[in-house]
């Protein structure tokens, strides 16, 4: 078991990393003020294979509830969220008592809203089941829900009381889902850890990634904790873990958030941000293919065909600000800058490198 501790300062909190940890759910309570209540929140998929351990977990320390939403992205939306209200209403919830999110990413990001917002906040633990939630989504703070004008456009920053790590839980995902979750593995490699990146290329294998899990979900948290700790509010260095997310973002508005999963669209994002920085020269030549390869060789899509329409809802992103955005571009593996331009420039290069 490994731990790391998010230095947040008056949202201190660890990062438990490990193979069977899902069992030692309620160990965060040891020492502490107990709730009388504990709203645990899942999903149709998970529920079946991990809500039972949670539960019988959590119930040695509080009366516990569970809610088991549809699974898939569109659950992250206003209406799940009022569910999410009815329930803790109903359920009688107090802010001292808790609430679990146990699952990925849609859990993850919807239930840390709710968490937020409910009675203007109450305690959260994230339990991530997904390799994307688990490298990525469930630290650092940040909670959304998907509105019709894009993804993530309301919601809050608002730091967990502690994210349980049980790597096991990978072994039960599809390889679309583990793959998907790569991508941001794969991210942290190319915006900051060359030897991260070096390593999945010369395994790529999901055999070979399993056999070192921990390590690599250990290297992904402890970069994303030291990115969050000198920029909680995405106003600065933060900026570059969004790096393929703008064309990702575009490519997931296109196809109405079902034909691709999130880490799909992030993974060709990649490469449409490596095409795009070697274009204005801040790329090293050769990085877009070595990402490329890269991507195809873990089966992540490395082409996929948008409108040209559709790279308008770039002005909707989060990373613009009036006529501009901030972009996130690769300088060689292991390093990253941001860089403001016209959204409008931004589109012409996306169609200039797009299907490149």
């Amino acid at each position: 078991m490994k731990t790391l501790r998010v230095n947040i300062p008056g949202y201190e909190y660890d990062i438990v990393i490990g193979k069977g940890v899902l069992h030692h759910a309620a160990d965060y309570f040891e020492n502490k003020k107990k709730p009388a209540k504990i709203l645990l929140v899942t999903d149709e998929n998970v529920a079946p294979l991990y809500a039972e351990t949670v539960e019988k977990s959590l119930s040695s320390v509080s009366q516990v509830k569970t809610v088991v939403l549809p699974a898939g992205e569109t659950t992250k939306s206003m209406d799940y969220l009022k569910r999410l209200y009815d329930e803790a209403f109903d359920f009688g919830m107090t802010r001292s008592d808790f609430v679990v999110a146990l699952g990925g990413g849609v859990i993850g990001d919807l239930t840390g809203f709710f968490a937020s917002t409910l009675l203007r906040g109450v305690g959260i633990l994230q339990i991530p089941t997904t390799l994307l939630s688990q490298v990525d989504s469930s630290v650092g703070g940040k909670t959304a829900i998907d509105v019709p004008q894009g993804k993530n456009l309301v919601g809050t920053f608002y730091q967990p009381k502690q994210v349980l790590i049980d790597t096991d839980t990978l072994n039960s995902l599809s390889d679309k889902e583990f793959f998907g979750g790569l991508a941001e593995v794969i991210k942290y490699g190319v915006i900051w850890d060359k030897n991260l990146f070096e390593m999945l290329e010369k395994a790529p294998a999901r055999k070979d990634i399993m056999a070192r899990i921990e390590d690599i979900v250990y290297t992904c948290c402890d970069i994303k904790r030291q990115v969050v700790e000198q920029d909680e509010h995405d106003t600065g260095l933060r900026m570059i873990l969004n790096f393929g997310h703008t064309a990702g973002h575009i490519v997931e508005k296109a196809y109405d958030y079902t034909g691709y999963v999130h880490g799909e669209a992030v993974a060709f994002g990649m490469v449409v941000a490596a095409r795009m920085g070697e274009k204005m020269g801040i790329t090293v030549p050769g990085t877009a293919d070595r990402i490329r390869a890269l991507i195809s060789n873990v089966s992540l899509p490395t082409d996929i065909p948008v409108e040209e329409e559709q790279l308008l809802g770039v002005a909707l992103d989060k990373k613009a600000s009036g006529s501009s955005i901030s972009v996130i571009l690769a300088e060689e593996i292991g390093s990253c800058k941001t860089v403001k331009i016209p959204v409008s420039e931004f589109c012409e290069m996306c169609k200039a490198v797009w299907n490149a």
